[in-house]
């Protein structure tokens, strides 16, 4: 099935940012939508606006460490809507910070998140697609995987980790399922308020406010990778601002 029309599409880290955007552009060329998020509320908002104007959408609240959610989410699109075309594992989290503060803490959330949460969302949706014959993972990665500076050092890491993760995926799956990643550079989305360190955050904050592209280029990249033809495979793509170093 090419094209957006008619295809069930569940995306992850959906209430806000890029996530967000995707389920807008999506929603508008006729998909099918299961959005999953750990803020619920926000998640409410975003499925009554689109429900509004008329498009199919469900929810339910999605921590992508935990198996079980991503499963709960997968298991929803199948009982709504009778199958899953396409996971868009877009959750992820950059609380970036000197290695020398020693944020233990963020550097596990990072692993878990950016990581872990791709290959628990594999877990749920792979044996559902190769049931069904087909399907397309879209993974949201980021520049940081090609290039590091100080202060992202885990972040770059994890998403090198994530780069690497899909790219072995397609290799693996076959020409039935399709597998894409879309590598933003500096998007204006939340990213930067979860900076802990003041002045790395200001500096951040500076760069986003100069020169970040809107969610809905990303969004945009998302949408070409999956209308493409059931036989094209867009299978990395990297969106950043033209004044990105």
């Amino acid at each position: 099935m090419s094209g957006i029309e008619g295809k069930v599409v569940a995306i992850t880290g959906a209430s806000s940012g890029i996530g967000a955007a995707t389920a807008r552009s999506l929603a508008q060329d006729g998909a099918r939508l299961v959005l999953g998020a750990r803020r619920e509320e926000r998640l409410a908002h975003l499925a009554g606006e689109l429900r509004a104007q008329g498009h199919d959408v469900e929810f339910t609240s999605v921590d992508v460490r935990d198996r079980e959610d991503q499963a709960r989410l997968v298991a929803l699109a199948q009982e709504t809507f009778g199958r899953l075309d396409v996971l868009v594992g877009n959750a992820g989290v950059g609380p970036v910070s000197l290695l020398d503060e020693l944020r233990v803490d963020d550097w596990d959330s990072m692993i878990d998140v950016n990581v872990k949460g791709l290959l628990y969302g594999i877990a749920a949706a792979l044996p559902v697609f190769r049931a069904q014959g087909y399907g397309q993972f879209v993974h949201t990665v980021s520049t940081a995987a090609y290039k590091t500076v100080p202060g992202q050092a885990v972040y770059s890491a994890s998403k090198a980790a994530a780069r690497a993760l899909t790219e072995g995926l397609r290799q693996e799956v076959g020409p039935s399922i399709r597998v894409s990643m879309v590598s933003p550079g500096y998007v204006a989305t939340e990213f930067v308020e979860s900076v802990p360190d003041p002045e790395l955050r200001a500096r951040m904050t500076a760069m986003k406010e100069e020169f970040a592209i809107p969610p809905e280029a990303i969004a945009r990249a998302i949408r070409f990778a999956i209308e493409q033809p059931d036989d094209v495979g867009v299978n990395e793509m990297i969106i950043r601002p033209a004044a990105q170093p």
